[in-house]
């Protein structure tokens, strides 16, 4: 079992975002947005490089194809964020409170994401290597048909996870402070699990190899 490789972030000193909105494809290299409001704004394609989000609100805001690089997200919320076919590389999420985040089809390497609740969490048919999920709350994350590498859930709370189709491999689920699996149990293989984690979901992995158990 290999372990996951964390972010290594030394921001430079940035300077505050002044504009008025985001556009599409543009360009944010060295910036802080604090507090920002950007619910419903068009960032699609967009390249963040050594920037910070902190406290900002994402409600419905679109960010598909864009690329997020080096950068921190501290405390943002937001419902129906589209990060669908995003790239994110070397990035922290801290203290998250997001619902029905999109990031189908995203690749996602070298990121940490750290406390807080994400509801409904989408990653169908997304790349994920040397992600940590640390402390957090998800919510039925929908990991149907994507790939897990040097992936480590440290004191996270599972409710419901989708593993449909998913692939494994070096996958550390041992320290999950819960782990509730909803459907793909049988793609556990490439994964290491405890004892008591193989007990409590003993009678999921009976019902997917048609075993009856009684009494």
């Amino acid at each position: 079992m290999r372990a996951a490789r964390r972010p290594e972030l030394r921001l430079p000193p940035l300077e505050a975002f002044e504009g008025g909105g985001l556009e599409p494809d543009g360009d944010y290299d060295g910036l802080e947005f604090a507090g920002t409001d950007l619910a419903g704004q068009d960032g699609a394609g967009a390249r963040f490089m050594d920037c910070a989000l902190r406290g900002c609100a994402l409600d419905e805001m679109r960010l598909s194809r864009a690329r997020v690089l080096d950068s921190v997200l501290d405390g943002v919320r937001g419902v129906g964020t589209d990060l669908a076919g995003a790239t994110l590389r070397d990035v922290e999420l801290s203290d998250a409170r997001l619902g029905g985040t999109q990031l189908h089809g995203a690749a996602l390497e070298r990121v940490r994401i750290r406390g807080g609740k994400i509801d409904f969490l989408n990653l169908r048919a997304a790349t994920l290597k040397d992600v940590v999920f640390e402390g957090c709350v998800l919510v039925e994350p929908d990991f149907g048909g994507a790939r897990l590498e040097r992936v480590e859930f440290v004191d996270c709370t599972l409710k419901g996870v989708d593993l449909s189709g998913a692939t494994l491999k070096d996958v550390d689920l041992r320290r999950a402070a819960s782990l509730e699996i909803a459907r793909g149990v049988d793609r556990l293989s490439g994964a290491v699990i405890s004892p008591t984690q193989l007990l409590e979901l003993a009678p999921v992995l009976a019902g997917e190899l048609g075993i009856a158990v009684e009494g």
